[in-house]
């Protein structure tokens, strides 16, 4: 297969499907062992759905939406705790329908797929204390380098 760009994948058959790559959807995507089956939207996206967009940089990501505001979407990874704001229909390229583990295809309907994101999103702040105090130590670390650098 020749190199194509996911737009390009997309327009021609429909559907991509892809390894994923990135740490910021764990622990539902695992880097380099799952499959991400993104097919064009079929309709407007909503909460919890899992676009792939393309920042205004350039740059792919899968991230979940939190919220659908007039203005934009706000979509923060599952690994993460800093929200994205202000992501628009304009540069969503498809969305999460299924993914692949270990050989079994768990689509987005699946009923313990949509626990998960209901009591990963719903509990959202406290994921997001949880994961910035895990982060505090390196942050921490860093800054004291960086001041004590020779």
């Amino acid at each position: 297969m020749d190199k194509s760009s996911f737009e390009d994948e997309l327009a021609r058959r429909g559907r991509l499907v892809y390894t994923c790559v990135g740490t910021s959807m764990l622990p539902m995507l695992r880097q380099k062992r799952d499959l991400l089956i993104i097919e064009k939207p079929a309709g407007p996206l909503k909460k919890y759905d899992v676009p792939l967009y393309r920042r205004d940089s350039g740059k792919y990501i899968l991230h979940r939406i939190l919220q659908v505001r007039p203005e934009g979407y706000v979509l923060c990874g599952d690994h993460q705790w800093r929200r994205e704001r202000g992501v628009t229909d304009r540069q969503i390229l498809g969305v999460l329908t299924a993914f692949v583990r270990d050989g079994k295809q768990i689509p987005v309907t699946d009923r313990r797929y949509r626990l998960y994101v209901h009591l990963w999103c719903d509990l959202f702040p406290v994921r997001a204390l949880l994961l910035w105090c895990r982060a505090l130590p390196g942050r921490v670390k860093r800054k004291w380098e960086k001041i004590h650098e020779p």
